[in-house]
């Protein structure tokens, strides 16, 4: 059956990675996303999601993906419960990332990313007011 949620937002934090026990990469995360609406005051009301990823997918976001980044996540919302160190159980609704895309450019924050270089003032041509050399 099909199961499937696509959410945009941004990274609440830098998403840690850890390892299970039998040594399986995974990572939990919340992203921040904005509805396409304003309330009477004017606020924007704002959903978080909780995800978690696995294997290739959670070591490519935790080496990639920082604080504040905006990232498209595709997956399938699972339901779990667990029961806490005062035995109560807790239910959770989590989306089982599948697939990650960035939707911002990396940042320039001392990151190491290559920046691009601006142009050289010989990639520019000046245009005349004569409209009759423009194929439109």
């Amino acid at each position: 059956m099909l199961n499937e949620q696509i959410t945009m937002g941004r990274l609440t934090a830098t998403p840690e990675l850890k390892r299970t026990a039998s040594g399986i990469p995974v990572t939990s995360f919340t992203i921040a996303s904005d509805e396409d609406r304003k309330r009477e005051d004017g606020t924007v009301p704002t959903d978080f999601v909780d995800c978690v990823a696995w294997r290739g997918t959670a070591e490519f976001i935790c080496k990639y993906m920082t604080k504040g980044r905006l990232i498209v996540v595709k997956g399938r919302p699972k339901a779990r419960k667990y029961k806490d160190k005062n035995d109560v159980t807790h239910k959770v609704v989590e989306l089982v990332v599948q697939d990650v895309y960035f939707c911002d450019s990396k940042r320039s924050e001392g990151d190491g990313s290559p920046q691009p270089a601006p142009p050289a003032a010989s990639d520019f041509a000046e245009l005349t007011d004569d409209d009759s050399e423009l194929p439109f």
